[in-house]
């Protein structure tokens, strides 16, 4: 015998737009599939700022133009140094070159400016500025986990494979966060590889998208993504700082409107020359995105990095889950609540991979039609995901060429699972706060 409650699951009504039926889930949105009514109830607003805004439509329209010559051509080819490029780097040049001017001023000022009071003062906040400005080497972010590779032989072992059949090396270090997010970067002076691994998007991929997961990223080193180098990469570091420490406050007083208007000009400026560089740079990383992709799909399979896309449609999904089971696990106080805490800290994880497993594929055929409407992307820098998803499936699909069997997933599972843990309790008590 049914329950209402299963009765109301499988319960349809007529679209309101063009009399369609429209399958009912309580759970998730009603949306008819036939006009598209209801697909996307409510848009996410972009960040605001002018900067962010023509971020977003560069990315938009690169990725647009690329989708389509790969469209044409059958493929993008192998990243090239072309004016755009070029420029880029000449650009991020000058900007250093302006940073180390600053601090030849300020010491200048400093040593030589004694004969007034005003010139050495001058020259310090030229220094600190430089300072702020000048290129460093990152380093490993502070209270997260990090693996190396005695740590974790088997996950260091599936990226050495995945790197080495996407044409590149491995990493040095695995930091663990709790992000819905991948990505890849370089720390210290010596510039060592890094690998950062969101458990928020690892826990719901499949053994396989994992491994599609692990050759895009590892894919940006090969490709040599320009926007993260040393030279364009800190320029834009530079510029951005620039922009914050220069963006006008509110005018409360003469004060406020004095320091806005002196600062209108280098705002300008400044802002002119982010919008520059990010122009110059994004098709080239746009094009390394698509190239990314294609050794997701290499190393992983098509299918696999079909499947990574469609993944990424529920990061908003997998951060309310996140907060539902540790708002859930706050609600008593006690002994009891603490003991409540503590489970819904070892099944953490677990419950995240388990409710994404359980949206319908209705519901992610329309987080793909709403975000095609708003031009989803991972960020402001990367193309949409559904032109990256058309992409894939354009071409003739790749076979698994690296198996992420139930042995390697297993050993890989333990080598994780301190991080799993330690991450599990910081996400609860800091959603539950």
């Amino acid at each position: 015998m049914r329950t209402d409650h299963a009765e109301r699951r499988e319960a349809a009504r007529a679209c309101p737009e063009c009399g369609s039926a429209i399958p009912v889930d309580e759970r998730y949105v009603d949306w008819c599939g036939s006009c598209d009514w209801n697909v996307d109830p409510n848009p996410v607003d972009p960040r605001p700022g002018r900067v962010a805004a023509v971020r977003r439509a560069l990315a938009r329209r690169y990725g647009e133009q690329l989708a389509d010559e790969m469209g044409r051509r059958g493929g993008l080819g192998r990243p090239r140094r072309d004016a755009a490029t070029v420029a880029a780097v000449a650009l991020a040049l000058l900007v250093h070159g302006m940073t180390v001017a600053l601090t030849v001023a300020g010491v200048l000022l400093v040593v030589l400016g004694w004969s007034t009071v005003v010139q050495p003062l001058i020259g310090v906040v030229a220094l600190v500025m430089a300072a702020v400005l000048f290129p460093r080497p990152a380093r490993l972010r502070k209270n997260t986990p990090v693996l190396y590779r005695a740590d974790a032989p088997g996950l260091f072992g599936l990226i050495d494979e995945v790197a080495a059949g996407v044409g590149t090396a491995g990493v040095h270090a695995v930091l663990v966060d709790e992000d819905f997010n991948a990505s890849v970067t370089t720390y210290g002076f010596r510039r060592r590889r890094v690998l950062t691994l969101g458990l928020g998007i690892w826990r719901v991929l499949s053994p396989q998208e994992r491994v599609a997961l692990l050759g895009h990223e590892l894919g940006h080193f090969a490709h040599g993504d320009i926007r993260y180098g040393a030279i364009t990469g800190e320029a834009l570091r530079s510029l951005s700082t620039w922009h914050y420490a220069l963006a006008p406050t509110p005018a409360r007083g003469p004060v406020d409107w004095f320091v806005n208007g002196v600062t209108f000009l280098p705002r300008r400026a400044v802002q002119g020359l982010l919008l520059l560089l990010d122009h110059l740079s994004l098709r080239s990383s746009q094009r390394a995105e698509y190239l990314a992709d294609a050794d997701a799909a290499v190393v992983g399979s098509t299918e696999a990095a079909v499947g990574l896309m469609d993944r990424l449609l529920l990061a908003r999904t997998v951060q309310s889950e996140l907060r539902r089971v540790s708002a859930a696990a706050s609600m008593r106080g006690g002994r009891g609540g603490r003991e409540v805490r503590e489970q819904a800290e070892r099944e953490l994880w677990e419950r995240v991979a388990a409710h994404a497993d359980a949206v319908p594929e209705r519901e992610v055929e329309r987080l793909r039609r709403a975000g095609a409407r708003r031009g989803h992307s991972v960020d402001s820098t990367h193309p949409p995901t559904h032109l990256r998803r058309h992409c894939l499936l354009a071409g003739d699909p790749y076979p698994v060429k690296i198996t992420y069997g139930d042995r390697r997933v297993a050993a890989t599972a333990a080598e994780l699972a301190p991080a799993e843990a330690a991450l599990a309790r910081r996400v609860v008590r800091e959603y539950a706060g």
